[in-house]
């Protein structure tokens, strides 16, 4: 298969077509996807046979099985894509597709106050201009703006994996690498996200996982081994706890993975447990899921009562704690009420503030403790909420109670569907790392974290602690300071490493280093993706920001409230390569060559670094004169695929399945080594051992009453208040705002991608239709709250906090546990004035303060806000003052879209 693709078809018809593509969230692929296209256009996307350029012999030593009690599961030979994917001809093809560049009609280029009306940013309307007027317009300003303030004075936004699933083509990182080569950039960092909790908490408990590849347990979506943790739980376990995470909706992430082994677990007669305050779509699809409703954002109460009842009733493994692990009895004694707070942690306190039972505390404890069990954790749930480090630690420590690493007891997390260790690195299953722009991360240095960027634009200075680069770190780097601006002695000391390594001669003077005037996006979905979305909106309304750039593909969210939107391909249409990622049930390696024809005058984000690099003679030191056939070449040639298959054949067939390791079911799982041998196999915290007190905690944050050396109840009361957070039902906020959200990721969505997708919005829980016609995003409320507002099914509701307020449509259920609403995050904004959103993006009213006061990852659930119905009166007073934004143009199968927006 070359850039032509598959004729499958050509005795029949020549124009007739079929590619493979990898279509997925992120800088990772998802299962086989076979796109069918007729005349460039895509009639049809499906399921793939892996068999149809292999046998089933050559295949052989590829795949893996599961075997238990006579019953087995291995990769089916068909694929199973997920639902996003093979819904993305609706994709390319929708409404609210970016074709051409587009310039806001009010602004104008020159950084004069009077012409770049940034007030008006999410409000006025665009108009098509070409790629030359787009090209004049990028190379002006950013000479302008150079000239003026100096490179770091453009914050380069969006290197990560909350785009599409792209390689060289990149989808993020690749502004970063033109601006390397013009001086230099401000980086926006990618905190955390989507697990806060654990790198904040957990990696104080278990280490950062990073020790010499042995592969000691870390949060989600690092380089944790995860190595036969299923095979491990297919085995031994007897009972899975979903402490956090829609294990179904995952299946959207990269393939439908998770359903069938959950399937095939409950064959084996497996018990689930899911603590969570929504009936989720894996409660409701699995029959032996039992489910116990919690109050948001409450779960370390949950745990400590658990743990109190496993150290009275002597349930937790004591050989284990005692060779394991050190400073148990500090955590024991504050449960037990034996330290200088006096108060015991018992099911009746617990249940006081988490609102489960105690009946149903006590027998949780005794369930989980009689039986062998492993947690299974997503990045959802109280791994983002405020303090979110505080379910993050006492989750570990209820691992470490029970013998972590043991024959059946491990975390089950996003990346643990890795079956077995390949013969050739594990990275094989994306090889083309070495081509990926979008990863190039060039040393540069001032950054900012996505999470503080908003107020990094409004205050001109923040301060933080850890890291700059997501979680592939060591813990220690938690405790280094960052400054934005940059300080001048930190600028000169990075400068000189980076000429040390590079050998060449080391700067005696710090380069200018300042404010950010201009943001380029590619991956605009900051206000909606990450927290306090109206607070980022009032941040880029100002004139300090006097050029906003987005490259995108569809025109919906930051794009909204660009100055330029330069019109980017999907992943289908590019010529590229892309191997599988997460929740994939065969990792692989394939070449994806354009599925159908370009939609409008789209480029890709490479290419569009190479367009602009042109402008400043640059464009050799971005493609370094290689064509992208070559770079594909160049990828697997970098690669250790050779060393299983030649690159005409793999060119020839398309795609590859590497082999296993000969021993891969012998191969340990987890933290079984550490299990076995915690003296030759040591975790990289300080003592080697698990720590439920963290003496570095203490060293470097003495005076830190939100994150203490331990795990504790922060979050309770007026005298329990930390700095940074009032969120609960026990303070003073609550009086006005008394309802929990949780907010999690869509069953509909990946993040805020495919809201626009039609076939999906005609499913029932996907949108309430409003009495207006408007297809709104659910709020899903409990019966006994919706009544003592006065709302009813389908009523336009107002949700609302200090922060704005956000309209949504009222889906009344007892799947939601009482004195708490679910909206899931990801639906796009519709804005109609400052701090008001039709379109029912909660993100938007999250907090602005992140985790806590040393924690800058994003706290986006568990958090307070009231919700009203919206009454015809206020309806018709809100239209009239604002008629340009009802006025828009509306199409129920899409949404707001394209001709919202755009001036013809």
């Amino acid at each position: 298969m070359g850039s032509e693709g598959i004729r499958t078809t050509a005795e029949k018809q020549s124009d007739y077509s079929t590619t493979l593509q990898s279509i997925a969230c992120g800088g990772t692929g998802g299962e086989l996807t076979a796109v069918d296209a007729v005349d460039g256009k895509i009639v049809r996307i499906r399921p793939y046979n892996i068999d149809t350029k292999y046998t089933k012999e050559e295949l052989a030593d590829s795949l893996w099985e599961l075997e238990k009690d006579g019953k087995t599961f291995s990769p089916p030979m068909k694929t199973a894509p997920n639902y996003f994917a093979l819904a993305y001809k609706n994709r390319v093809y929708s409404k609210n597709r970016v074709r051409y560049p587009l310039k806001r009609v009010d602004w104008e280029p020159g950084g004069d106050p009077d012409k770049i009306n940034a007030a008006n940013r999410g409000k006025s309307k665009f108009v098509r201009i070409s790629w030359d007027e787009a090209l004049d317009i990028m190379e002006s300003e950013l000479k302008r703006i150079i000239d003026t303030y100096g490179p770091y004075s453009v914050l380069a936004v969006g290197e990560d994996g909350h785009r599409e699933s792209k390689d060289l083509h990149a989808g993020g990182g690749m502004h970063a690498n033109l601006m390397s080569k013009l001086g230099g950039y401000t980086r926006e960092t990618r905190t955390p996200d989507s697990v806060e909790g654990w790198y904040w908490g957990a990696k104080h408990v278990w280490g950062s996982g990073s020790n010499k590849g042995l592969g000691m347990i870390a949060p989600p979506q690092t380089g944790y081994n995860s190595w036969n943790v299923i095979k491990d739980i297919t085995e031994y376990s007897e009972l899975i706890c979903f402490d956090a995470g829609d294990w179904e909706l995952t299946q959207n992430y990269g393939s439908q993975f998770w359903s069938r082994l959950l399937k095939y677990w409950e064959e084996l007669g497996k018990e689930f447990v899911i603590v969570d305050p929504f009936c989720n779509y894996t409660a409701v699809c699995h029959e032996t899921m039992k489910w116990i409703p919690i109050l948001p954002n409450t779960d370390v109460a949950f745990d400590f009562g658990v743990m109190y009842v496993w150290i009275t009733e002597g349930l937790y493994d004591k050989d284990y704690v005692d060779t394991h692990t050190i400073h148990f009895d500090k955590v024991r004694d504050y449960i037990l009420g034996n330290d200088e707070e006096g108060i015991a942690k018992t099911p009746q306190w617990a249940s006081e503030r988490c609102g489960v039972p105690v009946h149903t505390i006590k027998a949780y404890a005794r369930n989980v403790a009689k039986k062998v069990t492993s947690h299974a954790h997503f990045s959802s749930g109280s791994v983002k909420t405020p303090y979110s480090h505080e379910p993050g630690r006492t989750g570990a420590y209820k691992l470490a109670m029970q013998g972590l690493g043991k024959p059946g007891v491990q975390q089950l997390h996003l990346n643990a569907s890795s079956m077995a260790k390949a013969r050739i690195a594990r990275s094989t299953s994306a090889p083309y790392s070495s081509i990926n722009q979008c990863r190039m991360f060039y040393p540069n240095a001032q950054s900012i974290p996505r999470t503080m960027v908003a107020e990094a634009l409004q205050k001109g200075e923040v301060k933080w602690w850890g890291s700059p680069c997501i979680v592939y770190v060591e813990t220690s780097e938690q405790f280094q300071e960052f400054n934005y601006p940059a300080k001048p002695e930190a600028v000169l000391g990075m400068m000189r490493a980076m000429a040390e390594a590079a050998g060449m001669e080391a700067p005696t003077e710090a380069p200018k280093v300042g404010k950010v005037h201009m943001l380029w996006s590619e991956k605009p979905c900051n206000m909606n993706c990450w927290d306090g979305g109206f607070n980022y909106q009032d941040a880029i309304r100002t004139n300090e920001v006097e050029f906003f750039v987005t490259n995108h593909q569809w025109l919906e969210n930051d794009s909204l409230f660009a100055d330029l939107v330069l019109p980017v391909t999907t992943c289908v249409e590019d010529n590229d390569s892309m191997g599988s990622g997460m929740i994939v049930a065969q990792p692989h390696s394939g070449l994806t060559p354009p599925g159908c024809d370009r939609v409008g005058e789209s480029f890709s984000d490479f290419e569009i670094a190479c367009m602009i690099g042109d402008r400043f003679g640059v464009r050799d030191q971005i493609d370094l004169g290689m064509s992208v056939d070559e770079w594909i070449q160049y990828g697997f040639d970098q690669s250790r695929l050779g060393e299983e298959i030649s690159w005409d054949e793999f060119k020839e067939k398309g795609y590859y399945f590497p082999k296993l390791d000969e021993n891969w079911k012998d191969l340990p799982p987890g933290m079984r080594q550490f299990y076995e041998d915690p003296e030759n196999f040591p975790l990289d915290t300080p003592s080697g051992k698990i720590e439920f007190w963290s003496q570095a905690l203490a060293d470097n944050f003495p005076d830190d009453k939100e994150r203490t050396p331990m795990a504790r109840w922060i979050i309770g009361g007026p005298a329990e208040e930390g700095w940074t957070h009032d969120e609960t039902l026990w303070g003073e906020r609550c009086k006005k705002y008394p309802l929990l959200v949780t907010a999690n990721p869509a069953r509909f969505r990946v993040h805020v991608q495919g809201d626009d997708i039609k076939w999906f919005r005609e499913i029932e829980t996907c949108k309430v239709k409003g009495p207006d016609g408007y297809l709104y995003e659910p709020v899903w409320m409990n019966k006994a709250d919706a009544e003592a507002r006065g709302i009813e099914a389908g009523d336009i509701v107002k949700l609302f906090n200090e922060r704005g307020c956000v309209l949504t449509a009222a889906r009344i259920s007892e799947r939601i546990t009482p004195g708490s609403v679910v909206v899931n995050k990801g639906s796009r904004v519709d804005p109609i004035a400052p701090h008001l959103d039709r379109g029912g993006a909660i993100n938007l009213i999250s907090p602005n303060n992140q985790v806590s006061k040393h924690c800058k990852g994003f706290a986006v659930t568990g958090y307070l806000l009231e919700a009203e119905k919206l009454s015809q009166a206020e309806y018709d007073e809100m239209k009239a003052q604002y008629p340009e934004a009802f006025a828009r143009d509306y199409d129920p199968a899409i949404g707001i879209n394209y001709k919202s927006w755009v001036i013809e």
